[in-house]
Parts: structure tokens; sequence; C-alpha cells
């Protein structure tokens, strides 16, 4: 069982950002930058081309609405994603506020966060959410 899983199950705190019968979304508690948020299938498959179609083709649907809120959370020019995939052995798409190609790099340093930094967060993009 990998570490999301754990998360999806609640046997890990999450600041948790979205769930429905497929998919989660919750902050990174590693960010690149404020507002970095990890969307995950419940099922546990390591690499995104190997999940089934359906939910291949759904995810970004699912992500959508959790990257227009992160744009309207932060001062950014988008919502960037990215599909790395190596330090956990499970789907997970980054969305990330960004203002240019430099804000996708997972070497730079990570933001330094607080339980309430990340509460806060989670507090703003969730309000966005549901407008």
């Amino acid at each position: 069982m990998t570490i999301f899983s754990k998360i999806i199950k609640g046997e890990i705190p999450s600041y948790k950002i979205a769930e429905d019968a497929n998919f989660f979304a919750f902050l990174d508690i590693f960010p690149l930058r404020e507002g970095h948020v990890l969307v995950i299938p419940k099922i546990e498959e390591d690499k995104l081309f190997d999940l089934p179609d359906d939910y291949l083709s759904q995810i970004l649907v699912f992500a959508k609405p959790i990257a227009l809120a992160i744009e309207k959370s932060f001062k950014c020019n988008r919502c960037g994603i990215s599909v790395i995939g190596l330090d956990v052995p499970h789907v997970h798409l980054h969305l990330i506020p960004i203002n240019g190609a430099n804000d996708l790099n997972f070497t730079s340093q990570k933001v330094k966060v607080t339980p309430e930094l990340l509460k806060a967060v989670q507090e703003k993009i969730l309000a966005n959410l549901k407008r």
C-alpha cells in the first residue's frame, strides 16, 4: 500500500481539497509553490498511462475545477500541471500556480510551510472551488 492509499483511507492526515468515487486531491506538504495540489486516483497504479482508460480520461476532468480554483486563489499566470511520479509509485498529477516554466522545476528548493499556512491555503482553494 502506498502512502497515497493511506492518505485516501484517512490513515495519514491530509489537507483535502476534493474527492469523488475515483479521485482524491490534497495539498502537497512539500510544495514547490504555495497552492501546490496533488491529484491521485483511488486505485494504485504506478504509471499514468497504465491507468484504465476511464480513469485516464477522467483525471483531468476531476482536476479542472481545482486548477481553476488555484488560479483564482494565487497570483499566477496559470495553473501548471506536471506528471513525474518517481517519488511515490502511485499516479499523481501536480497542480501548481506558476508564472513561468521554472516554477515547475522539481529540483528547486521547496517552500517552507507550517500547518497554519497549509490550512490557510486549503481554505483559500476551497473557497474558490465552491464558487
